[in-house]
Order: structure tokens, then sequence, then C-alpha cells
């Protein structure tokens, strides 16, 4: 599938801003990959990655790049403290000479397009699983929060839209840190189900907790249908949003006098 690319962004680079982790082993090779895969689609003029926990940081990342106006998408599932406040911060220091114009896209969890995406998503894995997708049902497994209220509003958003493209047996959403957890919904949902890790990359969470918790079901027709960060095609999501967003930007200016 294409990506909704209008024409290359020649003058205006990427920067994907993620979390990062810094524990011992941890390598945040899934953004790296995006990157990689959005480089090749060549529809800007370069692409940074920095993390607010690793390296390189958000400022050294924005710093490295040589474009006067930066798009960055926030590879998060929520509008958050660190995509929300934290992001914004680390961005005003690194640009605190006010040279760059920075267009700030919405985290990956509220980009338009992802429902549609996690149900394409949900459809490969039950080919693959050898399941009937109206008789499956999906779950969603987020991070959550006991103190905040963001995680589950997306989480929950995305899951009505999916449910409402009526493909499948039903949607719900389960958490790490807060309930429902994932064995409490699937106890309620009997036939086959897919398990979709709303996390925006392979790291604690996504890489080990998710499809330990899968494991732990006991259930043969359950199965994990990865990390939706790492999941093939999300580049061309992430390309589509960020040039819809700089074609707007740029057609809102107007023309310069000669």
């Amino acid at each position: 599938m294409e990506p909704a690319i209008k024409f290359p962004l020649a003058d205006i680079a990427l920067l994907l801003a993620a979390h990062g982790e810094r524990r011992e082993g941890a390598d945040n090779l899934g953004v790296w990959r995006i990157a990689q895969a959005l480089s090749t689609l060549g529809f800007c003029a370069e692409i940074g990655v920095g993390f607010i926990s690793g390296e390189p940081g958000i400022n050294a990342a924005l710093r490295q790049l040589r474009a006067r106006r930066v798009a960055v998408y926030p590879l998060f599932m929520s509008s958050g403290y660190f995509s929300r406040d934290r992001l914004v911060q680390l961005l005003d220091e690194a640009d605190d000479d006010r040279q760059r114009e920075i267009i700030s896209l919405p985290p990956l969890g509220l980009d338009p397009g992802l429902p549609a995406f996690v149900t394409q998503c949900v459809l490969c894995v039950a080919e693959r699983s050898g399941f009937c997708a109206r008789q499956s049902a999906v779950i969603l497994l987020a991070h959550g929060s006991r103190r905040r209220s963001q995680s589950r509003a997306a989480t929950e958003r995305i899951a009505k839209e999916v449910e409402r493209s009526s493909l499948f047996a039903g949607v719900f959403s389960a958490f790490l840190e807060e309930r429902p957890h994932l064995d409490e919904v699937a106890k309620q949902v009997s036939g086959p189900v897919v398990v979709v890790g709303l996390f925006s990359g392979e790291g604690l969470h996504g890489a080990r907790d998710a499809p330990k918790l899968v494991a732990e079901l006991a259930r043969d027709d359950v199965v994990f249908g990865g990390v939706l960060g790492c999941a093939p095609g999300i580049e061309q999501l992430i390309a589509g949003a960020v040039t819809n967003a700089c074609s707007a930007r740029i057609s809102a200016i107007p023309d310069r006098p000669l």
C-alpha cells in the first residue's frame, strides 16, 4: 500500500521522538527500524531520532538536523506527561534561539489513521493464525495508569473505532497497570482472540511483559499479534500523517511578494 504522500517534503526534516530506555541491554532498535523504513520512502529531506530517556537525546537529535523546518512525530501511545509536557520542554530548550519552524504532530496513539491500521493488522494476524476474523475477538493491551486517564482514553477510543468496522466478534481493552487486566478480559471471551500490544516500541512492556501475559493464559485460541509500533507498514502511516500535516501547514502560509 502506497503512503498518502502528495509531494516530497524537500525542505523539511522529520524527528521521531520516543521515550526510549536506558536499562541494560536496551537498544531502542524498534525506533531505528522505523527511521530506516521511513528513509527508504524518500519523502522528506532528512530523518532524525531522539529519546527522552536514551541516546541521542532530543536536544542532540534536533541539533543534528540541518533543515529549517522540522516535523516532530511523537512515538507515544497517548498525550501524557512525556509527549505533552516533557517533549515540548526539551524541544524549546534545543531550539532556544528560535531559528527553526517546529511542526508538532499528535502522538502515534492519537493519529486519526491508527484505528484503520490496527484493523488491518488484526486481519492479517487472524488470517495467518487460521482464525475467522468475524468469529474472533480483539483485545488491545495497553499500559494504563492508576493515576492518569490518558492511556485508557486513547485505548478505548481506538477500540471503539475498530469495533465500528464490524469485522470482529468483539473488541476489548486491557491494561498492565490498571484494571481490567488481560487475564480478566480473556476470561470473558470465548473463541479465537487476537491480542495487540498498544506500545510504541519493543521496550520492556512490548517485548517482555505483553507476550509473557499472553503465554500465561495458556490458551491455544489466543495469539499475540505483536507490538503496534513495530508492525509492518507503520512507516506508511507515519509518512502519510507527516506529509499531510506539513502540506496543510505550507499551504496556509501566504505567498511572499516578489
